[in-house]
């Protein structure tokens, strides 16, 4: 705007200069009569050419100016009016004159941005209320347990020793579920209402899966299940050490929750030139494709039976997801031919 201002009173000034000076030539090549119009209309040009200059470019800044304030008032109403729609909650663009052009951009920049940040809001706020729903729903079946066989203990006062051993073990069983629902549920609240950085150190990832493996011995024992390391012996990759032992440990817990009776579960890696692939494979029944793409949705079972040993709220792999996603990192899954495999990428250099 101000370029164009002072770029007009420049051309304006230049020509004011030449018509001087064409009025002088006009003046001084002709013989003129006093009555002539012309004459009248140049004859102030050679009589007082200081003052006719000086009143004429004043009257012309003059003008000028006020042109450009009408247009500046003007745009000025325009980023008003434009300015009330980066409330509203549609898609429509802000226009605005081609002037304006930078202008226009921040405003649709600001607008969409805001339009983002209202949808992630509102699907934190629906996370919440799903947390909630699932809380509700998943901690009152093993809660009813535990009150239902502690009941019965309390006024069944003849109930054999076996008997009783047998309940206080189902009751300790379904207390133990209720501590890992609400471990589960404290994980993916700490990972949905806080911004993490990963504390980021140099391990020896070999040896990290060496260790989490051998921790799943009983589990793998309860199917007659072998977990198999083909990875390299001094393989080392930087991360947090606390995180990724969680991803790890949520893909082996699931393999052996979902492989069949004596199969082999089989953790595999291999290099690129910027990243690190993980192979996490397991025999078991093959996993539709419409399961598969939500796989990685919070509160999302395979097992549909909330009651199941196996079944957890549904939170596993979408932890996994956001830490690994947190290191930079992807993870995907596909299954094929009684087959289940998780791929979990982590860049090399973080």
């Amino acid at each position: 705007m101000f370029t164009k201002f002072f770029l007009t009173i420049f051309i304006f000034t230049v020509s004011l200069l030449a018509f001087i000076v064409a009025g002088y030539f006009v003046l001084s090549s002709f013989v003129w009569h006093a009555n002539d119009l012309l004459y009248l209309l140049l004859s102030p040009v050679r009589n007082n050419p200081i003052p006719f200059i000086l009143i004429t470019w004043m009257i012309g800044i003059v003008c000028i100016f006020m042109y450009f304030w009408r247009k500046t008032l003007k745009y000025i109403d325009q980023i008003v009016e434009a300015s009330r729609l980066l409330a509203s909650d549609n898609n429509e663009y802000i226009r605005l004159p081609a002037e304006l052009k930078q202008v226009e951009d921040r405003m649709n920049n600001t607008k969409q941005d805001s339009i983002r940040n209202a949808k992630l809001a509102k699907e934190a706020e629906q996370r919440k209320n799903d947390l909630l729903v699932y809380l509700a729903h998943d901690l009152k079946t093993p809660l009813t347990s535990v009150i239902g066989y502690l009941t019965l203990l309390r006024d069944e006062q003849q109930i054999s020793e076996e008997l009783r051993g047998k309940y206080l073990s189902i009751s300790l069983d379904k207390a133990e579920r209720l501590e890992d629902l609400i471990n589960e549920f404290f994980e993916i609240t700490r990972f949905n209402l806080t911004q993490l950085s990963p504390e980021m150190s140099h391990i020896h990832l070999t040896r990290m899966l060496q260790q989490i493996t051998f921790e799943f011995n009983p589990l793998l024992a309860e199917k007659n299940l072998t977990c198999q390391l083909e990875i390299e012996d001094n393989l080392e990759i930087s991360c947090d050490v606390n995180k990724m032992e969680r991803v790890f440990d949520n893909l082996i817990r699931n393999a052996i929750n979902y492989s069949y009776e004596n199969s082999a579960i089989i953790i595999r890696s291999h290099q690129d030139q910027n990243h690190l692939h993980l192979h996490f494979i397991n025999k078991g029944p093959v996993i539709p494709k419409d399961k598969l793409e939500r796989i990685f949705e919070q509160f999302y079972r395979l097992d549909t039976s909330r009651g199941t040993k196996s079944g957890g709220a549904g939170l596993g792999l979408a932890i996994a997801k956001e830490i690994v996603e947190l290191h930079g990192g992807t993870i995907s899954a596909q299954s094929e031919n009684e087959t289940v495999e998780f791929i979990v990428t982590l860049p090399l250099t973080p």
